[in-house]
């Protein structure tokens, strides 16, 4: 997944955002769960993240 990120936050942050919606809409797509997660581990432990520069338009074909 490629996206842009405004400086004002941090990349945990986002990533932290992204992993926590998904895992609810796993959870009630296909776990047929409807109310809160809390305690559920949902994932790998950890991400990857790098930069992209001068080469986007060759990472992007």
């Amino acid at each position: 997944m490629e996206m842009s990120i405004p400086l004002k936050y941090a990349v945990s942050q986002v990533v932290g955002f992204i992993t926590g919606k998904s895992a609810i809409w796993s959870a009630r797509t296909y776990g047929g769960r409807q109310r809160n997660f809390v305690g559920e581990p949902f994932g790998a432990r950890g991400y990857y993240v790098s930069t992209v520069g001068k080469d986007e338009a060759v990472i992007r074909a």
